[in-house]
């Protein structure tokens, strides 16, 4: 079971909400779960739950709450175009920040994961933010935007073959980039991962999901105490 917490922004100071869930069992480490441009909505809270269940303190910040407090869209053309819109007035330096207040809150080791807007939001924190310990990047459309920041931790990304809104050649300068970095393919479109989508591909969703646990595991993701 959730809880509403308040975080204070690094960025300026805001008092930003977000949605915490305490791990199952053995603390293995906490989370930053960064969502998609639709907000802190059910299909989020429910992966904050399920990392939970793996033994991870997990925190979902409410990025757009500064444009509208409470934010949650579905996922119908009105609710797509509102997110986006969000997304786009939304800096990347405020995001940093506000990630970085969410890093702060947890005990090392943390790490961060995120979709679509937050694939990128989980790139940036990679690259910018201090004490995260490795992250997992799903379909993030806008890291093409910071493609010239190198992350500073073990980083994945994640991407569907068939995304109509990443094409491939985008893909591909991430790797021309930043040749050394981990990019699983996968046989899916976008949003493969959320159930609520009509590209949900369940064996895609609990492969990459499976890599992302490995990849914590490997950098400080082992059983902790109670």
């Amino acid at each position: 079971m959730g809880e509403t917490i308040t975080l204070k922004s690094r960025f300026d100071g805001f008092d930003l909400p977000a949605w915490r869930v305490a791990p199952g069992n053995a603390r293995r480490g906490g989370l930053v779960l960064i969502q998609e441009i639709f907000g802190v909505i059910d299909h989020i809270r429910e992966l904050c739950e399920g990392f939970a269940e793996d033994g991870y303190e997990v925190i979902a910040p409410a990025f757009y709450e500064r444009l509208e407090p409470g934010f949650a869209a579905s996922y119908e053309p009105e609710g797509v175009a509102k997110g986006v819109k969000y997304s786009q007035e939304t800096p990347w330096d405020q995001v940093a920040g506000d990630i970085q207040a969410a890093v702060d809150a947890l005990a090392p080791p943390v790490f961060v994961t995120g979709f679509c807007w937050g694939g990128a939001a989980s790139w940036l924190a990679a690259c910018r933010c201090k004490g995260v310990a490795a992250v997992s990047c799903f379909y993030g459309r806008r890291i093409s935007e910071l493609v010239d920041e190198t992350p500073r931790c073990p980083t994945i990304l994640h991407f569907g073959r068939k995304d109509a809104s990443i094409p491939m050649e985008k893909v591909e300068e991430i790797a021309e980039k930043h040749p050394d970095l981990p990019i699983h393919l996968y046989d899916a479109g976008h949003g493969f991962v959320s159930d609520r989508r009509q590209d949900y591909e369940p064996d895609c969703a609990r492969l990459a999901r499976l890599r992302t646990l490995q990849l914590f595991a490997r950098n400080g993701g082992g059983r902790g105490d109670v």
